[in-house]
């Protein structure tokens, strides 16, 4: 029993959640000591309320930029609690301030995560000030110096804490990371069943959409590591995780690859176990990434228990079974594809191997995207001052319905009418779907909330009991306030009506509570339907575009290290980063369209066909990216020189048309695709001299296919 619960700690501990969790509990604890001890009972709620608003503003990062975020947050804190107190006795110039406020702050959202979490808490803490001065001037100024040193008490236990624990936050990065990698390997692996009548094109996008996650948590551990990398040579902990990081995209790189139709190798190999060994390795090395992924979590040294090798011995000697029989016949391009397969496969294993037994990797360095300059944040924040701007749209829309908001709370004469302003907030997302998703969790998390806190009040009658309950649902609020809106809204729902408990304002809340939040989300959901509506028919063209010029510029980068021998250096890695990136957020996209009105989409056949097709072509650029060691430096034959920028060009151009909007007047002639075009997989090549040739004769088949989907994308149904 005891095991159990070392090994639930241990697996407990690294975990985001539990960290910031773990924070807000030693910050909020200290705070109900103090008050009690001091007899300031009645002062104890804005400071809480400072100690969760700047909880809003803490992101991933070591203690320098903590420091940083906490100046920041308290300057605008100050800022906000100013605004208030200037504007309170006049309601229409508070809520105009108001709306001014979440425009300004949403936009700091292009400067990167850092700020899009200083702007919300920002936000938040304004509300909060307000709330709590209950229309008096004289209050607001009264409660100001509780709410930012609610703030600074929090902001200094978090930058305390992450100088004294740098290392968990990096580890549940990895983990997770990790573990999205054995996921992916196990959809590729299905990709290699040789059975006929598998639906390829439905597990290819499945395969696809689980991509974005993956360069979504590549991302994620890429800031983690970032943020912690100070001037000088790194600790040995972060050199091993450097490492861990750099094997991690070289394993997504090679699982990515794809050296021929796969219908093509399922009916050449039908009646040999090759492929089957094939897939046994790249099953055999998800559940390895599964083993490390729990390894890294529960600091245990990664268990190897020997099957990658047999599953590799297995393979190599099934293929060169088939090469032995075929040894008097000219090589087939299956077979070729089969040899190349089972290469990057072996390759692959080298990878983990690396991974587990640790190490320096050659080259550290990691793309910066902070911002250093007054400049480079007004560049960046007024490239998205457009219409076509998803930010600018979701900042003006933020803008109005909180007006709207306010005007509802200030019709009503609502005593509690803050709450729907507070909903309206934490409920309105850039996105259309993920509104109406976090709608319903915050929906369902005030309902059980209520009933979690009525059952407290009623179990636990003193108010010391109670304010140990409030301590605990404010800690969960904190650590599940990213990861489960549902339980977090919940736990500040129970927090909240303790708190109006203990200052005898608890009647009438409970049923005030609900219909605030159902006002609150009406407001919200409405918004996102009707006030400048984000529907990703509006950007699928243009990050199909870019995907393709990401794409292009990998294909640009692959054929520099084919000609000057292989380097994994930055530049290569960011051209790498760029094309996942473009990709993760082409199928980020479609996934977010599938959710939202059938009348609001692009023609989903389609778009998946689309993405499909672009998942394809990154998969045979891999396989490109994955041999370039393999093969001896130098210049370029003529027909892969010509054939490398006859792609090039074809993405390029396709993706300018993308953009410019010329594919709609072509649009209407497009008919339906018919059964052989439904059919995606690449038809069967004959001999070529080299895998360069090879992999680029399959890319450069796709763009026709791609051609011929594009102007399906420039019209809704």
């Amino acid at each position: 029993m005891n095991d159990n619960w070392i090994a639930s700690w241990q697996h407990a501990r690294n975990h985001e959640g539990v960290t910031r969790g773990m924070q807000a509990l030693l910050a909020l604890a200290c705070v109900l000591a103090l008050g009690w001890r001091a007899g300031w009972q009645d002062e104890l709620m804005p400071v809480v309320l400072g100690v969760m608003a700047c909880a809003f503003t803490e992101t991933d990062d070591a203690w320098r930029g903590r420091l940083k975020t906490l100046l920041l947050a308290l300057a605008c804190f100050g800022l906000m609690m100013t605004a208030v107190w200037l504007t309170l006795p006049w309601p229409a110039l508070l809520a105009a301030v108001l709306a001014l406020s979440a425009f300004t702050l949403t936009m700091l959202g292009a400067l990167g995560e850092r700020y899009r979490a200083l702007a919300f808490g920002s936000l938040v803490l304004f509300i909060y000030s307000a709330l709590s001065a209950e229309s008096h001037r004289a209050q607001a100024l009264e409660l100001a110096p509780y709410l930012l040193g609610g703030a600074v008490w929090y902001g200094l236990v978090s930058l305390l804490w992450a100088a004294a624990w740098p290392k968990p936050t990096v580890r549940y990065r990895l983990s997770q990371l990790y573990a999205l990698l054995g996921e992916y390997l196990r959809l590729k692996a299905r990709l290699l069943e040789p059975v006929q009548g598998v639906d390829r094109q439905r597990r290819r996008l499945e395969l696809a959409l689980h991509n974005g996650r993956v360069v979504d948590a590549l991302n994620a551990a890429k800031e983690s590591l970032f943020s912690r990398i100070a001037g000088g040579e790194p600790p040995p902990w972060l050199s091993e995780a450097m490492h861990q990081y750099l094997a991690a995209q070289d394993i997504h790189e090679r699982t990515s690859s794809s050296h021929e139709s796969y219908t093509l190798l399922a009916d050449a190999f039908a009646r040999s176990d090759a492929l089957y060994r094939c897939q046994l390795v790249l099953s055999v090395l998800g559940e390895q990434a599964l083993k490390f992924a729990q390894a890294i979590r529960e600091r245990t040294p990664p268990r190897h228990e020997g099957q990658t090798a047999r599953a590799i011995e297995d393979m190599q000697a099934a293929i060169a079974y088939l090469e032995t029989a075929a040894a008097s016949r000219p090589a087939a391009r299956p077979l070729q594809a089969l040899h190349a397969l089972g290469d990057n496969l072996t390759g692959l294993a080298k990878v983990f191997a690396s991974a587990l037994r640790g190490g320096a990797a050659p080259d550290l360095s990691l793309v910066d995207h902070q911002v250093h300059s007054l400049g480079e944040a007004w560049a960046r924040i007024r490239t998205q001052l457009t219409l076509n701007s998803a930010l600018m749209r979701h900042a003006l829309r933020l803008s109005l319905v909180l007006l709207l908001a306010f005007g509802v709370m200030q019709a009503t004469q609502d005593p509690h009418g803050y709450w729907i302003v507070l909903t309206v907030v934490f409920a309105s997302q850039p996105q259309y779907a993920a509104t109406l998703s976090r709608v319903g969790q915050r929906a369902l998390g005030t309902v059980v909330g209520l009933m979690v806190g009525w059952v407290l009040i009623r179990l636990f009658p003193g108010p010391l009991l109670q304010a140990v309950c409030m301590v605990l649902a404010g800690a969960l609020f904190i650590g599940k306030r990213m990861s489960d809106i549902r339980v977090a809204t919940g736990a500040m729902t129970t927090l909240v009506l303790l708190s109006f408990h203990q200052m005898g304002m608890s009647q009438g809340v409970i049923p005030a509570r609900l219909l605030d939040t159902a006002i609150g989300s009406v407001i919200a959901g409405l918004g996102a339907w009707l006030i400048l509506p984000n529907w990703q028919a509006r950007h699928w063209p243009r990050l199909a575009a870019q995907t393709l010029r990401a794409q292009a510029g990998y294909l640009q980068a692959i054929l520099e290290q084919y000609q000057a021998g292989k380097q994994d250096h930055l530049a290569y890695r960011k051209a790498r980063r760029n094309a996942h990136n473009a990709e993760a957020a082409l199928s980020n996209a479609y996934a977010a369209m599938r959710k939202e009105p059938e009348g609001k989409r692009l023609d989903m056949t389609a778009s998946a066909r689309f993405l499909v097709l672009t998942h394809m072509l990154q998969n045979y650029l891999s396989a490109l990216g994955a041999h370039r060691g393999e093969l001896e430096a130098g210049a370029l034959d003529e027909a892969s020189r010509q054939a490398a920028q006859a792609l090039q060009q074809g993405l390029e151009g396709l993706a300018r048309q993308l953009e410019s909007g010329q594919l709609e007047a072509a649009a209407a002639g497009v008919t339906p695709a018919t059964p052989a075009e439904a059919d995606i997989e690449m038809p069967a090549r004959g001999p070529v001299g080299s895998l360069l040739q090879a992999q680029l004769q399959l890319a450069s088949g796709l763009l026709p296919q791609l051609e011929r989907q594009a102007p399906r994308l420039c019209r809704a149904r």
